[in-house]
């Protein structure tokens, strides 16, 4: 027969078996720590910039720590003002005109190049797309000198036209090769499928092509917005009017008026001038990494 056994009832003096932790959650555990850590080591600068916003000039080079001793919003009230007789506002509207122009400039001009790579073939397509992809190991400083004579042949300097002509002319080489590699992921009998209802190369690239890389286009715009706000040196060199500065040049102001440094409005300005960036990074984040993982994918 069958032994038929009673479960055992637990003594009071005896004390009930603690649950254990598995290796997977002891893992998970020890890789949140480590990651926690990170995110506080990488957000550490920012987190600093914020805090010394609200410094006394005084205090830098004295206080090293992260909360000021006396806060102050004096920093802010003084960036507002403006420096040089130029308000805020108007190195942010610079910055803006450059920034939007010069990134509608390159996807119009980088999506147009990288469909005639693509999609046309033409005798001379492997040669072309090469010496373009070379481009990418020419550095930008052994153009400056021919660009900077040729611009200002056309009477050019102190205008904009030499940060976003350059824009519309297809010259930066890593987001065609970015858009090429993405279009050739897409099936040609879809190409096919709009010449036999009588679409030409214009339509192909209007109706299917520009929706379909979606992700490439946002990709591309937040690297060229990122990188145009933050360029320093081109405007430097073609901009010369204190009132049409991007924000970058505008900063150089607080340091260079007088033979003593205004760190406090530095800082301050610094920090203004980095909203614009971690906003339009967080709004389109996701597009971000949609368009490099499906790039990698399919490249």
């Amino acid at each position: 027969m069958r032994e038929i056994r009673t479960p055992v009832e637990p003594t009071p003096g005896r004390r009930a078996d603690k649950p254990r932790f598995t290796r997977k959650q002891i893992n998970t555990a020890i890789w949140f720590v480590v990651l926690m850590a990170f995110t506080a080591i990488v957000l550490y600068p920012l987190l600093w910039l914020l805090m010394s916003t609200f410094k006394d000039n005084s205090e830098f080079g004295q206080n090293q720590g992260l909360v000021p001793n006396d806060p102050t919003l004096d920093n802010y009230v003084k960036v507002f003002e403006g420096i040089a007789g130029v308000p805020m506002w108007r190195f942010f509207t610079n910055s803006a005109i450059i920034a939007i122009a010069a990134t509608f400039g390159t996807l119009l001009s980088s999506s147009m190049a990288a469909y005639a790579f693509a999609r046309i073939r033409f005798r001379g397509v492997g040669i072309f797309f090469a010496a373009m992809i070379g481009t990418l190991l020419l550095p930008f400083h052994v153009v400056i000198i021919p660009q900077y004579i040729m611009f200002n042949n056309l009477g050019m300097i102190d205008t904009y036209w030499p940060l976003i002509l350059p824009k519309f002319l297809a010259t930066e080489a890593f987001f065609v090769f970015l858009m090429v590699q993405f279009m050739r992921g897409i099936p040609r009998e879809m190409d096919e499928a709009a010449r036999v209802d009588g679409a030409g190369h214009v339509r192909t690239f209007t109706s299917i092509m520009l929706p379909l890389i979606q992700p490439a286009l946002v990709t591309s715009a937040i690297f060229s917005f990122i990188w145009t706000w933050n360029d320093f040196l081109a405007p430097l060199m073609y901009i010369t009017s204190p009132e049409k500065y991007p924000l970058p040049i505008a900063l150089r102001l607080y340091n260079d008026q007088t033979s003593t440094s205004d760190y406090g409005a530095t800082v301050t300005a610094s920090f203004i001038a980095l909203i614009p960036i971690l906003l339009f990074f967080l709004v389109f984040q996701r597009f971000l990494v949609a368009g490099v993982a499906t790039q990698g994918l399919k490249g």
